[in-house]
Parts: C-alpha cells; structure tokens; sequence
C-alpha cells in the first residue's frame, strides 16, 4: 500500500525559505517518478518539480532556479527546498508518486494530503 505524508509547510515572508518533506511509504525510488505538485485557491493544479527513477530533475519556469527537488532513499523521503518565496507561491503543495514507469507521466496516482504554505510581502 503507497502512502504519501508531507510536512514542513508554513507562512514566511516574501525571500524567505521552507524545506517540504513527504515521507513515503510502499514506493520504490529505483523506479518510477515522484513530483511536486500545488494548487491555490481558484487555481489550476501546478506542476512544480518532477525527479525521475534516474535522478533526472525538472522544473515549471515559475520555480526555476529557487526550487530544488531531492530524495533521499534511505529515509524514503522526498524533499522540496524553497527558496526567495514570492507570495505567488503561497498554495497548497502535494507530493505524488507514479510507480513503476520509466517515463515520467502528466499524471500521478499516488497523492499526499498536502502542506499549506503561505508566503506574505
């Protein structure tokens, strides 16, 4: 059974930064692929950052450069540091998993119940 927990939400000012944890459990890191998603209020989902079975990272252009994905496979635990946070960040942020696939797909079918993090100017 895959369960997806995360942790490390929070507010913060504008230039501030939050690491996101998602502990996992049930998920293999040597395959598949796990994401960072978010979704504010009235807002479409977003697809943040992706890390592959291969350590291939990607990023939206909104995060870019202030973002970084990371996993750690002995505490089966992805990560999520954001840095300079900008009040366009503050959304809802989910963590996800796509097991057992080698490409990386649009969607996930393994959710966590997601963080709040909330970025004031």
């Amino acid at each position: 059974q895959v369960q997806l927990q995360e942790s490390g939400g929070g507010s913060v000012r504008s230039g501030g930064s939050l690491r996101l944890s998602c502990v996992t459990s049930g998920v293999s890191y040597s395959s598949g692929c796990m994401a960072w998603f978010r979704q504010a209020p009235g807002q479409e989902r977003e697809r943040v950052a992706v890390i592959g079975w291969d350590g291939v990272t990607t990023y939206a252009s909104s995060v870019k450069g202030r973002f970084t994905i990371t996993q750690d496979t002995a505490k089966n635990t992805l990560y999520l540091q954001m840095n300079s946070l900008k009040p366009d960040d503050t959304a809802m942020y989910y963590c996800a998993a796509a097991p057992l696939i080698t490409v990386c797909p649009a969607s996930y079918k393994y959710w966590g119940q997601g963080t709040q993090v909330t970025v004031s100017s």
